[in-house]
């Protein structure tokens, strides 16, 4: 029996059990508790989960979750919930401080990109994921919780040290988002102490507090009673159990422990505007918040019903506001209304829209009007039946994954259940409930849900967010909360019932023939030559029950149209995904494939053309069909075509107002010498350079021919059963001669030494980036080499300019070869900083660029390099996405797939420290460097 016809089976028996039980359920009674989690609670009142997961192999997560934030802050301790995270890493009862993350990534745990955490208003949650190859590892890993739960030595000195590092991180938030939290987060809190009590603090709080108030902070609220253990991954449930009793059990709560309540939020007793206007504003947008609400977590069978219900009414509103988008002149570029959390007990309904050029007045009228054509009329049967079909599909999905989801999946889900009271029956019981209730959910309670869901004759905010030197001039904080009530005085009328197919194609192709047939055994590839010369490669995997991903790749693309059609290529794929395929719009599609999970995508990159796509495992027929009408049905749509011409221009209007914007484009511009053709952020006459008939051409060129094609189909599909499917679909795609190479654009890197300066922004905010670049072979030993030495060196950007300076709070050096159009490599840094640390950063980065050429790495970094990569290799092995883009780059360079996949722990064995060594002289040519540097404008 095939792995997917088990699928269906089992699927089908689990369906037919829950019909059987489902008419025991009492919509009074409470939803159970997920079976395979073990949830319990020590003496001292600390809330533990434990579930023992495959997926990743070899891997544990492990959260520590605090039911403390920012909102606790006492008016010493602004900013100190967020810094006792900080001071976490810095010093602890086992690990001194730098010690910690040193170990960790000894073991494979990557600073950032593993190891984690994060500070809110209400809670603070510390991430660690440990391999568990070794067994005393996992220790390790619950000692560290533990030293986070109560055992911080926040003494002087390292916190004296950490006041840099953390005003640094406070400096990167700084700008256009910081200046309009400050108006606006009063007026959207109402006033509430959420307004006061931002995660990031005061500056003068953070420069000044005493180590007292921290050590307050920290004694009052990390305390047992308000904290959660999670452990999911390869753990026997038992030991876990016993690791946290043994590591927790001894925490004990304050004799007399402070009372932990949640800010309340209270209604808006009247309606206001606000007009918040900024000179970097990349656009200009309207926000309507509505009545805040109290808000409580369903726990029985009666709410999660309600939520199913609740959840169809959002999304058929959010496919509304969507088709309005795809109008020739439409009312704005995007938009949405939705329910949705304010804070912890609290929701309401909001409604965005970023504007066009016809400014706020056609966004007010549709989103309002929107709403209330969906209150007054509610919604339509085959509307309801798509969502129904979509919902079904998607929870089959999650079903079918049960044995594959990630470990930090469920520790997400345990978390919310933890800080929210998140309900969290099991996916296969939610599977059993959702096909059970969802097809007896009526069209009259969902409409009457959109009846007391959606806003009518409430007090609101209106706030409209512009630039100052916008074309169009700001509207009056009256006009905008006139506007919004003449909105809702015009009359609506329901929207009419509109019949779609059923089915993408009315028939399928005349399929081709497959004409030659191999099996690589090494990598369980089976590979087929199709009649009209296009080939395939198929990888089955197990890794997901119910993914299939799919890529195909050839050469030519943009390099083969001259500077004149340079805005016609770049935009060509892009524009005909905006205008559907055979008679279809996009949006049409959509509802035509309602409960199918499929989609495929046609690109014209740089120097070639290619598809990516996925599908569940029973609609890969589905993702077949789009490829093939990429390649034979793209549609020509005047309307759609304008529409979106029309929003690009707007969204480049303001493109470049941004600091960081100017900064990056300027930074292009200068590293290739001002090319025509080198990558750059869109201005608003690009787009006048853009002719329709021409994008369809080129487009049609492109892809009229699908010689030369190679694609790939990696994920849950059995060989047998998929190849009738690839005849049909792709041996029958038309192959005629066709380029199928690139030409070399000629695009280079400017050469010597140049160093520049930009001054944008008013904020107190630089970045320096150093670039270094030249001509090399590529070759997979000399990129892994290049990787490693970077590696290190970001290891030692951390310690160096960040714990021992303190002058970066985060930045990154990065870079690679390449092997096309031309044998090349770039590395490049991105380091942002104060003005006044500019000079420092830029030696100290210097300096450690001349130890690695002159000294070579640490063994010990290297070390650490290898670890991490290793760990993830592991974890990548059993994914399909690696596989289709190892495959994939593999054809691209023209290398051996079983040296870049099946060998690489043995190549990352044989880096030698030497090999770093040699790479940093070879790559860091000192003589042949782009600095450039932002720094503020003058006052």
């Amino acid at each position: 029996m095939s792995v997917m016809t088990m699928r269906v089976l089992s699927a089908a028996v689990l369906l037919s059990c829950a019909l059987m039980a489902q008419a025991e359920i009492n919509l009074s009674a409470q939803l159970p508790m997920a079976p395979e989690v073990k949830v319990g609670k020590l003496a001292n009142g600390l809330t533990y989960y434990i579930k023992k997961n495959a997926k990743p192999e070899q891997k544990l997560e492990l959260r520590l979750v605090v039911k403390a934030g920012s909102i606790l802050e006492d008016d010493d301790q602004r900013g100190l919930a967020h810094f006792t995270e900080h001071m976490a890493f810095n010093g602890s009862t086992n690990f001194k401080r730098h010690e910690l993350v040193s170990y960790l990534q000894s073991i494979g745990v990557k600073f950032g990109a593993d190891l984690n955490a994060y500070t809110s208003f209400d809670e603070t949650v510390y991430m660690l994921p440990i391999p568990t190859a070794k067994k005393e590892n996992i220790e390790t890993g619950f000692k560290v919780l533990q030293d986070w739960a109560g055992g911080l030595s926040l003494n002087e000195a390292d916190i004296d040290s950490e006041r840099g590092i953390v005003l640094e991180e406070m400096r990167i938030g700084k700008g256009l988002g910081d200046r309009m939290n400050k108006v606006l987060m009063p007026k959207l809190f109402n006033g509430s102490r959420y307004a006061e009590r931002l995660p990031i603090g005061l500056e003068d709080t953070l420069k000044n507090f005493k180590p007292e108030a921290i050590k307050r902070f920290y004694r009052d609220w990390y305390r047992p009673d308000l904290m959660a253990v999670i452990v999911v991954g390869d753990i026997e449930p038992a030991e876990a159990e016993k690791l946290v009793q043994s590591h927790f059990g001894q925490l004990k709560n304050p004799e007399q422990p402070r009372p932990r309540a949640y800010a309340p939020i209270q209604s808006r007793a009247y309606s206001e505007s606000l007009v918040f206007l900024d000179k970097e504003s990349p656009a200009n947008m309207l926000y309507i918040r509505y009545a805040i609400e109290p808000y409580k977590e369903h726990t029985d069978f009666a709410g999660y019903r309600q939520k199913l219900v609740e959840g169809m009414v959002m999304s058929m509103l959010g496919q509304r506001m969507n088709e309005l988008t795809q109008q020739a002149e439409p009312p704005f570029i995007q938009g949405g209304g939705a329910m949705g959390k304010v804070a912890h007990g609290y929701q309401s309904f909001s409604a965005l829209a970023v504007l066009g050029k016809g400014g706020p007045q056609p966004a007010i009228s549709a989103l309002v009007q929107e709403s209330e054509r969906a209150r007054q009329f509610g919604f339509t049967a085959s509307e309801l039946e798509r969502i129904k079909k979509g919902m079904l599909r998607q929870v089959e999905r999650v079903y079918n994954e049960r044995d594959k989801s990630e470990s930090a999946t469920f520790a997400a889900e345990y978390s919310r259940n933890f800080l929210v009271n998140e309900s969290m029956p099991g996916i296969a019981n939610e599977y059993a409930y959702t096909t059970e209730l969802v097809p007896g959910i009526t069209l009259d309670e969902v409409n009457a849900a959109a009846r007391k869901l959606l806003p009518a004759d409430q007090h609101k905010l209106v706030v409209y967010m512009g630039n100052e030197k916008s074309d169009q001039p700001a509207p009056k904080g009256e006009e905008l909360l006139a506007a919004v009530n003449a909105a809702e005085m015009v009359a609506v009328q329901a929207q009419a019932e509109k019949v779609y197919a059923t089915s993408l194609m009315a028939k399928p192709p005349k399929a081709g023939t497959i004409v030659k047939e191999t099996v690589n055994k090494a990598l369980g590839l089976t590979e087929l030559t199709l009649g009209n010369g296009v080939k395939v490669v198929l990888k089955p995997t197990d890794f997901k029950n119910d993914q299939v991903l799919m890529g195909a790749h050839r050469f030519g693309g943009q390099s083969l149209y001259d500077a004149k059609d340079m805005f016609n290529a770049r935009y060509a794929s892009t524009i005909v995904a905006q205008m559907g395929l055979l008679g279809y719009t996009p949006t049409d599609m959509q509802k035509i494939l309602a409960g199918k999970t499929a989609v495929s995508g046609a690109s014209i990159a740089t120097l070639s053309e290619g598809l990516r796509g996925s599908s569940g495992s029973n609609d890969v027929e589905t993702m077949l069909q789009l490829a093939h009408l990429e390649f034979t049905q793209p549609r020509k749509d005047e309307a759609l075509y304008a529409s979106f011409i029309g929003k690009q221009r707007e969204l480049a209007r303001n493109a470049l107002l941004t600091p960081e914007a100017v900064f990056g484009d300027t930074l292009t511009a200068t590293l290739y010498n001002n090319h025509p053709l080198a990558p750059r952020a869109p201005r608003v006459e690009d787009f006048d350079q853009i002719q329709l008939d021409r994008v369809m051409e080129i487009y049609k060129e492109r892809f009229a021919s699908a010689k030369g094609f190679t694609f790939y189909l990696v994920g849950s599909f059995d060989v047998a059963r998929i190849k009738p499917l690839i005849a049909t679909y792709l041996a029958s795609l038309p192959a005629p001669a066709i380029v199928a190479d690139y030409k070399d654009p000629g695009i280079r890197p400017v050469k010597g030494v140049v160093k520049q300066e930009v001054y944008k922004g008013s904020e107190q905010k630089s970045t320096v980036a150093l670039v270094f670049t030249g001509e090399a072979k590529y070759t997979e030993e000399a990129q892994m080499q290049m990787q490693a030495m970077l590696e290190v060196l970001n290891i030692k950007l951390i310690e160096t300019l960040r714990e021992k300076m303190g002058v970066i709070y985060g930045g990154q050096i990065g870079g690679g070869l390449s092997k096309r159009p031309y044998g090349s490599y770039q590395i490049q840094t991105s380091l942002p900083c104060a003005p006044q640390n500019t000079g420092k950063v830029i030696a100290a980065t210097m300096e450690l660029i001349r130890k690695m050429q002159d000294e070579g790495p640490d063994p010990a970094d290297l070390a650490k390099v290898k670890e991490n990569w290793n760990t993830s290799y592991r974890k990548a092995l059993r994914e399909n996405g690696y596989w289709l883009s190892r495959l994939q780059g593999a054809a691209v360079n023209g290398t051996d797939p079983a040296n870049s996949i099946l060998k690489y722990e043995q190549r990352v064995a044989a880096i030698k420290p030497s090999d770093l060594q040699a790479a940093a002289k070879r790559y860091f040519n000192m003589e042949n460097y782009l600095q450039m540097v932002l720094y503020p404008e003058a006052k």
